[in-house]
């Protein structure tokens, strides 16, 4: 059986949905929720994972940098 919120069927009862149909949605509502906070755990990742190319980036930028202000400076 799968999850639902009590206040989505309670306000689909009240609106005028048969039992079936007000269950179903409730239960839409609920597994929609589910899906947008995994999505939400998966974009704090991607955050993580941005940040920590951007510093292998820096780091790249510098080795290749200070060789050559060494040779200018010789």
């Amino acid at each position: 059986m799968s999850t639902m919120i009590a206040e989505v069927y309670d306000a689909f009862k009240d609106a005028g949905a048969n039992d079936d149909k007000a269950r179903a949605a409730a239960e839409a509502v609920a597994n929609f929720q589910l899906e947008i906070g995994k999505i939400g755990k998966d974009i704090v990742e991607m955050r993580g994972d941005i940040k920590l190319v951007k510093w292998l980036i820096a780091l790249v930028i510098v080795v290749q940098i200070v060789p050559l202000l060494q040779n200018y400076s010789s």
